[in-house]
């Protein structure tokens, strides 16, 4: 058995303006980064499908190196993002082939991925792989950004047919997207006629998620710009609660107990702490 912390992804490291993108949209998209031959090889691997591996596998272990997952995740910007949202020797805790037949007329309903983790300062990150163009008409997965710290449990979303502001995933071939695994998405019927295919890695972290990508641009006003963002779907009240609940992730994610937006954080944690008896 490889010790986990032995295997360490290797690649650019995302920004902080990047890394607050993911805080505040719960995803991070990296448009055909995959080459050619390596998403054509990709396609006959999903067809013949992958073999399960043990829930917390270290990575060498779950996919040999040389072998085409193994491959996937080496590529540099695929490594230098994974590294920089889960650190080094990330366990894989499940992967998954989704195939969609042409014309296969059901969808998911809107759901996060197994939400047993209540902790606001930790996060498993969805890898997800398309090997070949998604068309709007093919369906792809349907995602609603900005919801991955609304509290939900797993299905209780999927009663939401549609929400002003959700992302209906169109790609070229070789997109690689990271989920933050609270994000509520689900993957849409596909009305082409061609085979749709889809390949999922959770992944856990092994390390805490403290400054793990490049933090010299953390001062940044992006930054700040960021993580205020707002969607459509928000109310006014539920937009101060997201607002809220991203600064207490990125605190967390930097380090820095002192950032703040419009003093949401701050106003609650300034009052003064009974002495223990």
């Amino acid at each position: 058995m490889t010790n986990t912390l032995e295997y360490t992804t290797g690649g650019p490291l995302l920004g902080s303006v990047r890394m607050a993108h993911f805080v505040a949209h719960g995803s991070l998209r990296l448009d055909a980064v995959v080459p050619p031959e390596m998403n054509a090889e990709g396609i006959t691997v999903l067809r013949e499908g992958l073999p399960g591996v043990p829930y917390g596998s270290p990575v060498p272990d779950a996919y040999p190196d040389g072998s085409f997952v193994r491959r996937l995740l080496e590529l540099p910007s695929v490594a230098g993002a994974l590294h920089s949202l889960v650190g080094p020797g990330p366990a894989v805790d499940h992967h998954a082939v989704h195939i969609r037949e042409p014309r296969q007329g059901q969808a998911q309903p809107l759901h996060g991925d197994a939400i047993t983790d209540a902790r606001t300062d930790a996060f498993d990150v969805q890898l997800m792989y398309y090997p070949h163009d998604i068309t709007l008409d093919m369906g792809g997965t349907l995602s609603v950004p900005g919801s991955h710290l609304r509290r939900t449990n797993e299905s209780d979303t999927g009663r939401y047919q549609n929400l002003r502001g959700q992302s209906r995933l169109v790609c070229p071939a070789g997109t690689v997207v990271f989920l933050h695994h609270g994000l509520w998405h689900g993957g849409r019927r596909n009305d082409s006629d061609a085979v749709r295919y889809m390949f999922k890695i959770r992944f856990n972290p092994t390390v805490p998620q403290r400054r793990l990508w490049d933090t010299s641009d953390l001062g940044d006003p992006r930054v700040a710009g960021e993580l205020a963002t707002t969607f459509s779907w928000y109310e006014p009240a539920t937009a101060r609660l997201e607002v809220y609940n991203r600064v207490v992730l990125w605190r967390s994610l930097t380090g820095d107990d002192s950032f703040d937006l419009d003093h949401w954080v701050t106003r609650v944690s300034n009052r003064p702490q009974e002495s223990a008896a």
